[in-house]
């Protein structure tokens, strides 16, 4: 009897992406705050198929063994960490909160976030510039939250930001993709990666950053305040990987006008 017809195996090269020296094939980062617990946060970073989790070095327990600890749950040897900077509104306050982060866990890699004492809380660009100079003088390697703004994106750059991570549209709101025009300029222009954070409310939000050629996406609350934020998770994943494997498909020509898929001509 013969075997059953296999088609031949294709070979392919790893798609991954890289920053400050370090490479990651996952493009889906998730967030560790928000959840009902950290049991629940750490399953929905393995249905995502994050490899890097960021944390609010404010807000979770990182060192309190009398306390749940989130380390407990999300391994440290199974995850990247990256340290953020959230809850903070001057540069002093980000460089300091970053210090504590590497000195309870050895992280250089963190993600600077500085932001407006607003309802938006969009980010104080101007001191998030400066809180990235203390920083790199100090040793850090910093990927930076900041807005869509395509001249401020290219001065984080020159000022030596690791990546370059604008938002969407404002923190936990899930509007989604906001400017498709600045985001699609803003990848254009850069020489670190770009990352869309902040705002994403749906895997097709995810799905449309990673079309525009962003190299990842990070998200929180699009996850963790689904109703299921196991099964988001999941659909995170392959929104981000649809996203990408079309970025890297090159979609068709926009036309005015119809183009039938069967030729007009020669019909019976």
């Amino acid at each position: 009897m013969n075997a059953p017809f296999a088609p031949p195996a294709v070979e392919t090269a790893a798609d991954t992406w890289t920053v400050a020296g370090r490479t990651f094939t996952s493009r889906l980062i998730v967030g560790t705050g928000k959840y009902k617990d950290y049991a629940q946060n750490a399953a929905a970073a393995e249905a995502a198929g994050a490899e890097i989790v960021t944390v609010a070095v404010r807000r979770v327990n990182l060192t309190d063994p009398s306390q749940p600890m989130l380390v407990d749950h999300v391994k440290p040897d199974r995850f990247t960490f990256l340290p953020n900077t959230a809850g903070c509104f001057t540069g002093e306050d980000a460089v300091r909160t970053l210090r504590l982060a590497r000195e309870a866990g050895g992280w250089d890699l963190v993600k600077l976030e500085v932001l407006s004492n607003t309802a938006h809380l969009y980010p104080d660009m101007v001191e998030t510039l400066r809180a990235l100079d203390l920083l790199i003088k100090d040793g850090f390697q910093v990927m930076v939250y900041c807005t869509d703004d395509v001249v401020m994106c290219r001065r984080l750059e020159e000022a030596g930001a690791a990546a370059i991570m604008p938002a969407a549209a404002p923190i936990g709101s899930g509007l989604g993709l906001q400017n498709r025009v600045n985001i699609r300029l803003i990848v254009e222009q850069a020489k670190v990666p770009v990352l869309v954070d902040a705002g994403v409310g749906t895997p097709s939000d995810a799905t449309l950053a990673m079309e525009l050629g962003c190299d990842a996406v990070l998200m929180n609350t699009a996850i963790a305040e689904a109703k299921d934020p196991i099964l988001m998770a999941s659909a995170m994943k392959h929104a981000v990987i649809a996203g990408r494997q079309g970025y890297l498909a090159g979609r068709m020509a926009r036309r005015m006008y119809a183009d039938p898929s069967s030729p007009l001509a020669g019909l019976i």
